[in-house]
């Protein structure tokens, strides 16, 4: 064989050889995940950031696809537009009752064996289990849960009465009248839908208890929602509106917060992202503020972000989705993500070691109210009813409270609502 015929054998077999290793490389998938989220400002955009660190670190490629507004209403039409291009993103930031109309429409991936590897049944409360499985199937993850019921008082303004924080509504009344009288806000709220939802849940679920919570606002039960004791419910409600101040209009949330922290209201009734705002503010738990659930039995009202896992062709993006939805719900993640939202770890039993006191008792009372059947999903925060049924709800309550309406024709209005809204 002559030496340019051997050398052509030689550049031929190391052609193949490349090859055949460049075939190897590619068929090894690199895990790609676009996220689309609406995770934009302060503390909630650090916590992005902790994912994304914790995905490149494991060799991921990460898409960032962030959409501006805290509510996720832009997030919403950017993803139908996507999905009906038949171009959606591998991981979508969504909520409750949304995955499953999602899955109903054979949007959603199937996670289902990762999660039996990972042993997700083991360490989620069954009522997250159930918004994240599609007909038993995991469809999404969930990153954390949000407590709603939730009192954030001032101590001082508390002192200058000899007032404790109420363990029940009647408690709550006379502890208001007491700051009203002493030229105290008793209650600071902003005058918004959602806001205003917010203190209905907590007052229905005080008065009524989770069983009568879930038929109203899950199974929409006419009976329920006419009883007498939505009517008690609604008599609260006219109550509340004398706790709060005449500026309360429109008012956004954390400046509802503000007011607790100067001491010019007492209390406010809000989910623990409120906690956030606090703690920004360099103020101390059991120090400058407390935190205390709602007067209820026991009751915990949760709301919860999750990552829904979209249909994708691609190796890449499938084995990123499988590399995501594993980190999500990792020990190590769970906790860092948590501590810089505020909320508590979707996993149960994560250390308690790293967070605050009012996190702590989130995850006890989580862990009791789950055990006990008193574990309900938030209304007004699209978990036990999403769409044309809250706002239904949150209509009549927000009418009620902005004007006399009694409360008989508020749960007459109520009913009549939740039935045409269906």
């Amino acid at each position: 064989m002559g030496m340019k015929s051997f050398t052509q054998k030689l550049a031929l077999t190391t052609a193949l050889v490349s090859s055949i290793a460049l075939g190897a490389i590619s068929a090894q998938a690199e895990p790609t995940a676009e996220v689309l989220h609406y995770w934009t400002s302060g503390s909630e955009a650090k916590a992005v950031k902790a994912l994304k660190e914790d995905f490149e670190a494991n060799g991921g490629k990460w898409v960032d696809a962030p959409v501006a507004g805290g509510g996720g209403d832009a997030q919403a039409a950017v993803l139908r537009s996507r999905v009906l291009s038949g171009n959606p993103p591998a991981a979508v930031q969504i909520k409750g009752l949304s995955i499953q109309e999602w899955a109903e429409a054979d949007a959603l991936g199937d996670l289902t064996k990762l999660g039996e590897e990972e042993g997700w049944d083991n360490v989620l409360p069954p009522l997250l289990q159930d918004i994240v499985k599609h007909d038993g199937k995991y469809v999404a993850v969930p990153v954390n849960i949000h407590r709603v019921d939730w009192i954030w008082a001032n101590p001082e303004s508390l002192a200058k009465v000899g007032g404790e924080p109420p363990r029940t509504w009647e408690e709550f009344n006379v502890l208001a009248d007491k700051l009203q009288a002493a030229g105290i806000t008793p209650l600071a709220h902003g005058g918004q839908p959602w806001q205003d939802g917010t203190v209905f849940e907590t007052v229905v679920l005080g008065m009524g208890g989770a069983e009568f919570f879930n038929k109203a606002f899950v199974e929409k039960d006419p009976a329920t929602l006419k009883s007498d004791t939505m009517k008690k419910v609604f008599d609260q409600m006219r109550k509340m509106r004398g706790y709060v101040d005449a500026d309360f209009s429109g008012r956004d949330w954390n400046l509802a917060t503000s007011m607790v922290m100067r001491g010019e209201a007492a209390m406010q009734i809000m989910g623990d992202w409120a906690k956030g705002e606090f703690l920004a503010a360099g103020k101390v738990p059991g120090k400058d503020f407390l935190c205390v659930p709602t007067p209820s039995k026991g009751g915990y009202i949760l709301n919860s972000d999750s990552f829904a896992m979209f249909n994708v062709t691609s190796d890449d993006d499938k084995a990123g989705q499988q590399l995501l939805a594993r980190l999500i719900l990792g020990e190590k993640f769970q906790e860092t993500f948590n501590l810089y939202k505020g909320s508590i770890p979707a996993r149960m039993g994560v250390s308690t070691e790293k967070f605050d006191e009012c996190a702590v008792k989130s995850m006890v009372d989580l862990q009791s109210a789950s055990e006990s059947g008193a574990l309900v999903g938030s209304m007004a925060h699209e978990i036990a009813a999403a769409g044309a049924v809250r706002g239904a709800i949150l209509d009549v309550v927000t009418e009620h409270f902005n004007s006399d309406m009694t409360s008989d024709v508020a749960v007459e209005r109520l009913a009549e609502a939740v039935e045409l809204a269906e």
